[in-house]
C-alpha cells in the first residue's frame, strides 16, 4: 500500500485544483503550458502502474495549452475553463477518437463529433489530454477490461479503484489534473469515487445531456473538491438537443454553494437488508458523518433502505436482457473477445421470458415510488456509497461472482433509477488509510442544495490525508 506523501510547502502544479488554477493563470503565476508539462511528468511516473488513460495525447495537448497560454497573455481567455486539464471517459465520444466501450469486441471507429458533455468542456477551454478507461460495455464497478489494461487504485495498487468510472477514478487520485468527466448508470461515478477518495456527483437525471440517452444513465464530475464539481456543472450543466430528455435551461448558480445544515431533516440510512452486508469501518464512517451534521444543527433520523430483493434481481434481469440484445448481434469471433465475466452475465439473459424482463424493467417505477415517499419526509439522505471498504485490482465485482453482479450497489443505483441527486465524498479511512466514501442524496433537481451539502461536510469533516504518492521507478 502507498504511503501518503508528506506535506510539502508548495503544491505542485498537477495538485492545482481547477478554481486555483484559473486564479493562477489570472494573476500570471504560472501559465497552462507550464501546468500541463508538469501534470505529463507525473503521469508519466504513475501511469506505468495505474493503466488509467487511454487515447493519451500530449501533443495535442501542449498545442491546447500553448493557445490557452497565449490567450491567458492577452488578458482573453476562451470561457471558465481555459487551460484548466482535463480526463473525459472513454464512452462519451471525442471528435476523431474511437469509443470501444472498454470492450475488445467493438470495432474502433473515429467519433464523427464530441458528445454534448465533451463540447461544453471543449468550448469552455478545458484541455483534453486524455480519455479514461472502462470495464467491458459499462457494466462493471471495476477497473477489469477486455480492451483496457487493467486500471488500478493508486491508494492501494493491489486493490480496484471501481467502476465503470474506473479511469477516471484512478486519475483523478494520483493527481491527473482536477477535472474528470465519468458516467453513472448505477454508481459508476459515485462507487470509484468513493474507493478513490474524491467527489464524484450523480446530476438529476437529464441535467446533463448525453448522446446516447438512455434510462437512469447520466454524465458528471469527478474532482477533488466540490467547489471543481460546482465549477465543472456550471459548464457542462446546459441544454443540448440531442438528449431529448435533457432539463431545460436554468438560472442555477453554481457558485452559490454555501449551505447550513441547521434544522435540516437528514436520514442516514445504513443496514437495507439486500445486498452486500455493511462492513464495520464503513458503518463508522457514515455514523461519523451523520453526528458531524446533527452537531450543526440537523435533525437526523435512521431511515430503513427502499430497495428490496425484487427490486435489485428485476434491474439485474433487465439489464441481462439488454446486454444479451447487444451480444447476440456480434459475430462468434467477436463474441469470444467479450470480457468472460460480462459474456456469462449476459448469455443468461437469453433464458429470460419476454415477461421477466418488463417485470425487472417496471421495478425502475417501483424504486422511483419508494424514494418518493421517502423525500416527502427528508430534505437529504446520508448513506455509505458502498457497503465495503476495497476489493481486489482483478475482481470484476466485489463478489466476482457474474450471477450476483449487483451486490454492492444497493446504496446508489436507486436513485439512478428515482433521477434524485446523489454525491459521494470522501467520510473517512479505515485503519490501514484506504478512503471510505459517504454518499449526500437530495430531491428531485435539488443538485446545488447536495453540493451545498457536501460543501458543508467538507468543512464539518475538517482536514484529510495527503493524496497518494506515486510509486518510485
Amino acid at each position: 500500500m502507498h504511503k501518503p506523501r508528506t506535506e510539502e510547502a508548495v503544491t505542485s502544479l498537477h495538485d492545482l485544483s481547477a478554481v486555483d488554477l484559473i486564479a493562477g493563470y489570472r494573476a500570471k503565476q504560472f501559465s497552462p503550458s507550464e501546468v500541463l508539462e508538469d501534470l505529463l511528468a507525473h503521469v508519466a511516473v504513475w501511469e506505468p502502474q495505474l493503466k488509467a488513460l487511454y487515447a493519451f495525447d500530449p501533443d495535442g495537448a501542449r498545442a491546447a495549452a500553448k493557445a490557452s497560454t497565449a490567450r491567458w497573455s492577452g488578458g482573453e481567455p476562451s470561457g471558465p475553463l481555459d487551460g484548466v486539464p482535463v480526463t473525459i471517459k472513454d464512452n462519451i465520444a471525442t471528435k476523431g477518437t474511437p469509443v470501444p466501450l472498454g470492450a475488445a469486441s467493438v470495432k474502433l471507429v473515429p467519433a464523427e463529433k464530441d458528445a454534448p458533455p465533451a463540447a461544453r468542456l471543449r468550448e469552455a477551454g478545458a484541455i483534453l489530454f486524455a480519455k479514461t478507461t472502462m470495464p467491458d460495455y459499462g457494466m462493471l464497478s471495476s477497473g477489469l477490461s477486455s480492451f483496457h489494461a487493467l486500471a488500478r487504485n493508486p491508494w492501494d495498487l493491489t486493490k480496484n479503484p471501481g467502476g465503470s468510472s474506473a479511469g477516471a477514478g484512478a486519475a483523478g487520485a494520483a493527481g491527473y489534473g482536477p477535472l474528470h468527466l465519468g458516467t453513472d448508470i448505477g454508481g459508476s461515478i459515485r462507487l470509484p469515487a468513493g474507493w478513490c477518495g474524491l467527489v464524484g456527483l450523480k446530476p438529476s437525471f437529464g441535467r446533463v445531456p448525453i448522446d446516447p440517452p438512455y434510462v437512469g444513465r447520466v454524465a458528471g464530475p469527478m474532482t477533488r473538491t466540490v467547489d471543481d464539481c460546482a465549477l465543472m456543472m456550471s459548464v457542462i450543466a446546459k441544454p443540448d438537443r440531442r438528449d431529448g430528455m435533457s432539463l431545460p435551461a436554468d438560472t442555477i448558480n453554481w457558485k452559490a454553494l454555501e449551505k447550513s445544515p441547521r434544522k435540516l431533516r437528514i436520514g442516514l440510512m445504513l443496514d437495507l437488508g439486500v445486498g452486500q452486508s455493511l462492513e464495520k469501518p464503513v458503518r463508522e464512517v457514515a455514523v461519523r458523518a451523520a453526528k458531524a451534521f446533527e452537531s450543526a444543527g440537523a435533525v437526523v433520523t435512521e431511515v430503513d433502505g427502499i430497495l428490496t430483493r425484487e427490486m435489485l434481481d428485476g434491474l439485474d434481469n433487465f439489464w441481462r436482457a439488454r446486454m444479451w440484445d447487444d451480444l447476440s448481434k456480434l459475430t462468434p469471433d467477436e463474441q469470444a473477445k467479450v470480457l468472460p465475466y460480462i459474456f456469462k452475465w449476459g448469455e443468461s439473459g437469453a433464458k429470460l421470458s419476454g415477461v421477466d424482463v418488463v417485470r425487472g424493467f417496471n421495478q425502475t417505477m417501483a424504486i422511483r415510488a419508494a424514494a418518493k415517499t421517502l423525500f416527502c419526509e427528508l430534505d437529504y439522505l446520508i448513506s455509505p456509497t458502498a457497503p465495503n471498504v476495497n476489493f481486489p485490482a482483478e475482481f470484476a465485482s466485489p463478489l466476482n461472482d457474474p450471477m450476483k453482479p449487483f451486490e454492492h450497489i444497493c446504496y446508489t443505483v436507486p436513485w439512478n433509477m428515482s433521477e434524485n441527486p446523489a454525491i459521494s465524498i470522501n467520510g473517512g479511512y479505515d485503519a490501514r488509510g484506504f478512503p471510505i466514501g459517504v454518499q449526500i442524496v437530495g430531491r428531485r433537481f435539488d443538485d446545488i442544495g447536495v453540493l451545498g451539502m457536501a460543501k458543508a461536510f467538507e468543512s464539518l469533516r475538517g482536514p484529510q490525508r495527503p493524496w497518494p504518492s506515486p510509486p518510485k521507478k
